[in-house]
């Protein structure tokens, strides 16, 4: 986790540093349904490279917004789902959908 001086002094920043990439959204809005295995992340966000996929999860693991769990199995398994500080983030999610859905609405008139 980062330390408070390493934050922006800026609520709204601090929740974009931790969460505001593409890739961070969907990989949460994933994660709120249930927790994924990394293949069946990577195949459902159509684009996401191995590489930036790993990083995004490495650093939400990082900021404590997921957790890892290596289940010792072979071959192993690796589980990705939210911590409880990532169910915090539900109702911001939640939100997002909720405007997303009005937008698209508000378009068709």
């Amino acid at each position: 986790m980062k330390t408070k001086a390493e934050l922006p002094d800026c609520p709204v920043a601090t929740t974009v540093s931790l969460i505001g990439s593409k890739w961070k959204l969907l990989i949460l809005r994933n994660l709120l349904v249930r927790p994924w295995r990394f293949n069946e992340l990577r195949k459902s966000l159509d684009g996401i490279s191995q590489k930036v996929l790993t990083d995004s999860l490495r650093s939400m693991e990082e900021d404590g917004i997921i957790t890892r769990t290596v289940y010792p199995e072979v071959p192993p398994r690796v589980e990705y789902a939210l911590s409880k500080l990532g169910e915090s983030m539900r109702p911001i999610i939640k939100s997002m959908e909720e405007f997303g859905l009005d937008y698209k609405e508000q378009l068709e008139k």
